[in-house]
């Protein structure tokens, strides 16, 4: 499955499906977050957050995908993420776009 930023594909005719969405809600393990705690001292990357919301990420677009592939898409267009709070200490990861058949 094609999935692309952008709202066209170079030499493509689509015919839109309709949106199609995946997400995931995480939240934080309290070791990680001692962890981090202490790193947030001394400054730099928090490696395990890092990690986990990429996690998060893919675990969303493969959401995504399987709902397009249900639709009988070939490709999801106009892809983008969001993140909100949902309560402290979770965070929820969207990723959403546009079904589309080649035509």
């Amino acid at each position: 499955m094609l999935i692309v930023t952008t709202e066209t594909i170079t030499g493509k005719t689509l015919q839109p499906l309709g949106m199609v969405s995946g997400s995931m809600v995480q939240s934080k393990n309290a070791f990680k977050d001692i962890g981090a705690g202490f790193k947030s001292i001394v400054g730099g990357e928090l490696v395990s957050y890092t990690k986990m919301m990429q996690e998060a990420r893919d675990t969303a677009v493969n959401r995504m995908i399987q709902q397009a592939q249900s639709m009988g898409a070939d490709a999801v267009v106009g892809v983008r993420f969001s993140s909100s709070s949902v309560m402290q200490g979770a965070a929820e990861i969207m990723a959403f776009g546009t079904a589309v058949k080649f035509a």
